[in-house]
């Protein structure tokens, strides 16, 4: 019964930080970890894993990925890469070259470099979007080059993860050889799900393709569209081709947000007006940012137990950190809005700005990197959390102090 006491916790404590991220116009992310450290640390819940709650935060942080990838619509994402690409290049190297390097002075450990600089190349899109909505700048030319800019940043930091965590660990060679074998396999593993998209999950397939028995028939599209039971088969996607992931030797989560990405719309549709794709929506995304995903984020703040010691020493790291990734973020995202993607100064900046935060993606690495794995210490873990608040914060107060700016001279081609 203890651990049903202990989810019973957790859920309070979800519903408060829900009330405080609307108050405060943070992500609930910060609130998740920030209330979950404060339960460790008032002893209200162990900060050892009990073995239910574990394994339904690795079923949270499955079903987040997931919704993360199923909310992005994959034929306007594909339109808005010709004109994002520079952005989502630029705007990680930097960040990614600030962390790295930053690390790298403090803690001369390479390994600890790496995974500082992978935690902080993933943008926060939810916290971004949110903070663009409440300004009214949602569906401004900016706000689809964040959006696909992000996804590509997004994708290229789980291919990274697949490559370069496992060798982190220990567990690969750290040699040219073993690092183009983890590389095949993250290869092997994406042309995998990519092949799964593609042929596996459309049903009216043309040519050749239509010979190939059952798939030439039958496609995912008709298991979406078996009764009333398309939540399940979408869940059930998410969860097998997580585990497919774990079986190359990657996190579950990187399996996931491949799965909710290759889905589309038009998969659920079942006629001219019918179809299960937003209900279908509405309850991932309640299952995902509700009640199951949070507790991912309130179990991985009871991981830190604050040592008010380690923290008073670790203030200088902030610091540099916090200010190398905001001049790196904002430097790099903005002169390629301009120069590659052709925007304005203004709306160029507005993009910089949008990138700045971090949130699911992020935490995913440090959870990987410093609970499971032992690759960071307690004093990078704790540089990485207060630098990632602090971003965070930057968000909301930056986009709605630039907004006259923009607004002033947006123009409609941007």
């Amino acid at each position: 019964m203890e651990s049903l006491l202990y989810l019973a916790i957790i859920w309070v404590v979800v519903f408060i930080a829900n009330v405080l991220a609307r108050k405060s116009k943070l992500t609930p992310v910060l609130w998740f970890l920030a209330l979950g450290s404060l339960l460790a640390n008032m002893d209200l819940v162990p900060t050892h894993k009990d073995d239910f709650i574990h394994g339904l935060a690795t079923l949270g942080i499955i079903v987040i990925m997931f919704a993360l990838g199923f909310e992005e619509s994959t034929s306007a994402f594909v339109k808005s890469i010709k004109k994002s690409w520079g952005i989502a290049f630029f705007g990680a190297v930097a960040p990614f070259l600030a962390a790295y390097t930053v690390a790298d002075y403090y803690w001369d450990n390479t390994n600890i470099s790496l995974m500082c600089g992978l935690t902080m190349t993933a943008t926060a899109v939810s916290l971004t979007m949110v903070s663009l909505k409440s300004e009214g700048l949602g569906q401004t030319p900016a706000a689809l080059r964040i959006m696909t800019s992000v996804v590509l940043d997004d994708i290229a930091s789980l291919a990274l993860v697949a490559v370069i965590v496992p060798i982190a660990a220990g567990e690969g060679p750290a040699n040219a050889l073993g690092i183009f074998l983890v590389s095949l396999k993250a290869v092997a593993f994406f042309v995998m799900v990519t092949i799964l998209g593609g042929i596996l999950f459309p049903h009216d397939l043309k040519g050749r393709l239509q010979k190939i028995p059952f798939i030439g028939t039958f496609g995912f599209r008709h298991l979406l569209q078996f009764g009333q039971h398309s939540t399940l088969t979408v869940l059930l996607l998410a969860v097998v081709v997580g585990l497919l992931s774990h079986v190359f030797g990657f996190h579950p989560a990187v399996g996931a947000y491949m799965a909710g990405l290759i889905l589309r719309e038009e998969y659920f549709d079942r006629g001219a007006q019918d179809s299960d794709f937003a209900e279908t929506k509405r309850i991932v995304d309640n299952v995902a940012f509700s009640w199951i995903g949070p507790v991912f984020f309130v179990e991985l703040g009871t991981q830190i137990v604050f040592d008010w010691g380690i923290l008073q020493s670790v203030i200088p790291e902030i610091i540099t950190l916090t200010v190398a990734l905001f001049v790196a973020q904002v430097t790099s995202a903005s002169l390629a809005a301009r120069y590659t993607a052709g925007m304005g100064w203004p709306s160029s900046v507005l993009v910089g700005f949008g990138m700045l935060g971090r949130a699911e993606l992020a935490f995913v690495v440090m959870d990987i990197a410093y609970v499971q794995n032992q690759i960071l210490t307690t004093e990078a873990f704790y540089t990485l959390m207060a630098t990632a608040f602090f971003l965070n914060i930057a968000v909301p107060v930056t986009i709605a102090l630039w907004k006259p700016v923009y607004e002033r001279s947006a123009t409609p081609d941007e």
